[in-house]
């Protein structure tokens, strides 16, 4: 016929039909990929999107609250209050812990931090056979010695808190939780993978509302993924760098106060401590110019067991989430050693405000909670897609 080739009945049915997004030629369209390749980042995409998705979606969920602790607890502990001496002489720090530890005999002192807006001293203390992680936490008015109001730890938010931190299960909860967070990391690179190579015959954010309703949700959800990717990635990754908070601290006291603490044969008896009080005033000399944040007692998780640990922060949006320790011989008061901290424990320190968004302020709250509901839509249309497909699979 004029060297023109016949087409069977099956070619000719195929050239008539429009090709299915999800049956094109993938060594044309992925520009060269393999199809064995393609296969496999989308396999990854798939199960570490499923074995993680009901996780996330809580991490979301509770992360929401998390964004605005601090505006939530302030409207839910809010108290009329005033210092009992607002122009009288302040209590010194051994006072206060005095104070402290006399409405809890037994207790051992943890930590001691400051409110930057009224004249309180927060004493954070613990029966020695506590389980891990269950402390008492005193405000306590510097002018008098009488209890004041919390700013913080309204019961509810505790619980959000530490549902998203470790599932009520410890650091294997932390670690589990990181897990999750790696499946997320894995899931939105993947992702990426995919949606260049799919998407590179349509005009980017096209969604194509005439097509059935998967189609539509799969270019939502593809249309949603690729403007969020750079935000879930932060997020994510920060928040796998928070749930190794435990191991962090503890290489960082078994290796940079290692030699501090081999110098001592066995831990400062409480009442062998020296002043605290002028043990934070000898820290300030050592590090003049920064702010007290909080004072880490001998035994805690952020001291040895023979050191007041003073930590200083500067104050600079950045500087602020950055601490550095002075150490102080709890049995004579000297000065041991300023400790900066390594840069790991840097990394803890910066992720965990930016793993929230908390460093910008109310404005940027609102973007991270907003990218935040964007999230549980990616995560409930990604299940939603899977199941359509799996309906349709016979």
């Amino acid at each position: 016929m004029g060297g023109r080739r016949r087409l069977s009945r099956c070619q000719l049915s195929d050239a008539g039909r429009a090709p299915h997004p999800e049956r094109l030629d993938l060594g044309g369209l992925l520009g060269g990929m393999r199809s064995s390749t393609i296969r496999a980042w989308s396999w990854v995409h798939t199960w570490s999107s499923l074995f993680s998705t009901l996780f996330l979606l809580m991490l979301c969920i509770t992360g929401l609250p998390l964004v605005f602790t601090h505006e939530i607890e302030h409207w839910l502990l809010d108290e009329a209050w005033a210092p009992a001496n607002p122009d009288g002489d302040r209590l010194n720090l051994d006072q206060v812990l005095d104070v402290a530890l006399s409405r809890h005999p037994g207790e051992v002192p943890s930590f001691m931090s400051f409110d930057t807006d009224r004249p309180v001293v927060n004493v954070t203390s613990r029966a020695p056979d506590a389980p891990a992680g269950v402390y008492t936490f005193q405000p306590i008015d510097q002018t008098s010695g009488e209890a004041a109001p919390p700013v913080a730890g309204h019961p509810v938010m505790e619980f959000i808190l530490q549902l998203h931190t470790d599932l009520f299960l410890g650091l294997p909860g932390m670690l589990f939780l990181g897990l999750m967070g790696l499946m997320l990391v894995a899931a939105v690179v993947s992702g990426v993978v995919l949606y260049a190579p799919f998407m590179r015959r349509l005009p980017f954010g096209t969604v194509r509302s005439r097509k059935s309703a998967r189609t539509r949700w799969l270019d939502w959800h593809n249309l949603a993924g690729i403007v969020t990717v750079a935000w879930v990635l932060v997020v994510g990754g920060t928040g796998v760098v928070n749930t190794l908070a435990v191991p962090i601290i503890a290489h960082w006291k078994d290796t940079a106060l290692a030699d501090l603490a081999a110098a001592y044969d066995a831990p400062v008896a409480l009442n062998e401590r020296a002043s605290l009080d002028a043990a934070v005033q000898r820290a300030k000399v050592a590090l003049p110019g920064r702010q007290l944040q909080f004072v880490a007692f001998p035994g805690s998780d952020y001291s040895t067991d023979n050191h007041y640990a003073v930590f200083f922060h500067g104050d600079t949006p950045l500087t602020t989430h950055l601490t550095t320790p002075a150490l102080i011989d709890a049995r004579t008061g000297a000065l041991a050693a300023v400790a900066p901290m390594p840069w790991y424990v840097k990394a803890l320190s910066l992720s965990q405000p930016l793993h929230f968004g908390d460093y910008g302020g109310l404005g940027l709250k609102i973007v991270w909670a907003v990218l935040d509901v964007i999230t549980i839509v990616i995560l409930i249309s990604g299940l939603y897609l899977w199941l359509a497909r799996r309906r349709r699979a016979p």
